[in-house]
């Protein structure tokens, strides 16, 4: 997979969205789609064709488990990095295993997060 262009970041949290959207520039992810809930961002997904998802899990109408679980069965492809601050391992695998590449807690140091989405992006352009 070539490294993404573009992200669409999934949250109910304004404030969240706004340091994803700092943290994507960063790794010179520019174009990004912002999404307050699952259902939102199904709507996103079938418009646009991002190329990279971060997602909270606890939001309303959809959480991120429920589109976890409509992306799984839907067949969509796109890599999905959970930014959260569920930090239970069970979430951590339950998320996982409905194909998430990767978890950062929103609670991380900047760095620390900036860190982890460099080297997660990385490697799904390696793959």
């Amino acid at each position: 997979m070539a490294r993404p262009t573009n992200a669409l970041i999934v949250d109910d949290e304004p404030h969240v969205r706004m340091f994803a959207r700092m943290l994507l520039r960063e790794i010179g992810i520019t174009e990004v789609w912002e999404a307050a809930d699952g259902v939102k961002a199904v709507e996103f997904l079938n418009q646009y064709e991002p190329q990279l998802m971060l997602l909270d899990i606890n939001m309303p109408n959809m959480n991120g488990m429920e589109l976890l679980q409509e992306l799984h069965g839907a067949g969509w492809e796109v890599p999905v990095i959970v930014l959260s601050s569920e930090s239970a391992m069970k979430t951590v695998q339950d998320a996982a295993a409905l194909g998430a590449c990767g978890y950062i807690l929103k609670h991380s140091p900047k760095q620390e997060a900036l860190k982890n989405l460099r080297e997660l992006v990385d490697g799904l352009a390696e793959e």
